[in-house]
């Protein structure tokens, strides 16, 4: 079988295309996937580079990719599960986490890490939700517990988490603002935000006040600011940032740290939320597994609106 792998850490000339790659054995509550498309993350490039090589120690050759959808091709026959072959289904399979890797035109992964597919979406368009729809999912609904009127900001409302967030922050009845360019603000607006801040002339501090909750997916001094538009009691999700304690206590904030932990229960619940209320996601280009290191480019450099994917 086909699969993208990388026999070191670096930029793109070491990714390699390996067309002679043996077929991943199943384990005890394992499933074998046939790939159809491969969401790209901004992980995966750190991957590549070795952003991780001190926490998780990686054994080389290893296959890139952690998001996918496809179909059961085989099943460990001891696990009790709904699931069956030929089902469709979605979620991750990446070496980070005991997955074969989802670049490849098959892949291994634990039954807890994927879920049936949502019958509304394409495998293209549910191959990039797992992560940025389990993170969104995540800080609104379990870290936040957003409710109706509450009112939100989410940074990035243009990117892969954000576009998610927008539209699970409306339909849970909450006022939305966001942070964006200029040339994405229409977009966001079609999603449902109802306040949009153009981060590259507005400072979103300055506007915004008397937030129940931000969500942060940029770190740094964007994080810091975020503080200054939460009322007291107020709540904020970061998805790079460790909590700050004297900010938290200065501004009387629980402040949040959230590792995304993609499980069949969230996706599950997932997929049942995007199927009632046909929810969009964005894919702004897909590329072929062979342009696996255009792609990765693409991410790294770009700011796409919504999602990157590769098709098998």
């Amino acid at each position: 079988m086909k699969s993208i792998q990388i026999n070191k850490y670096g930029g793109r000339d070491v990714i390699g295309l390996n067309t002679d790659i043996r077929i991943p054995q199943v384990s005890p509550g394992q499933v074998l996937v046939e790939v159809k498309a491969a969401g790209v993350n901004p992980i995966d490039w750190k991957i590549r580079e070795g952003y991780f090589q001190q926490l998780i120690p990686l054994k080389f050759p290893i296959t890139l990719g952690m998001d996918f959808s496809g179909v059961i091709k085989e099943l460990d026959g001891n696990k009790s599960t709904h699931l069956d072959i030929g089902d469709e289904v979605y979620g991750q399979a990446s070496v980070l986490f005991g997955g074969s890797g989802s670049f490849a035109e098959l892949a291994v992964t634990s039954l807890n890490s994927i879920a049936a597919k949502p019958k509304s979406l394409s495998h293209i368009e549910a191959s990039g939700l797992p992560l940025v729809g389990v993170s969104a999912w995540q800080a609104l609904v379990e870290n936040i517990g957003l409710s109706k009127n509450h009112k939100i900001l989410i940074h990035g409302g243009s990117g892969g988490i954000g576009l998610i967030a927008i539209q699970l922050a409306k339909k849970l009845g909450a006022f939305v603002a966001t942070t964006v360019r200029s040339n994405n603000k229409e977009f966001v607006q079609r999603l449902g935000a109802d306040e949009i801040v153009d981060y590259t002339t507005q400072r979103f501090d300055d506007i915004l006040q008397d937030y129940d909750a931000v969500i942060d997916t940029v770190g740094g001094e964007i994080y810091r600011k975020s503080f200054k538009v939460l009322k007291n009691g107020g709540t904020i999700v970061s998805l790079v940032e460790q909590p700050d304690s004297n900010l938290a206590k200065q501004y009387g904030i629980k402040s949040i740290f959230q590792f995304t932990e993609i499980t069949n229960e969230r996706l599950t619940k997932l997929a049942q939320w995007i199927d009632e209320n046909h929810v969009q996601v964005n894919i702004e280009k897909t590329f072929p597994l062979p342009e696996t290191a255009k792609a990765l480019d693409y991410q790294k450099e770009s700011h796409p609106r919504g999602k990157i994917v590769l098709t098998l």
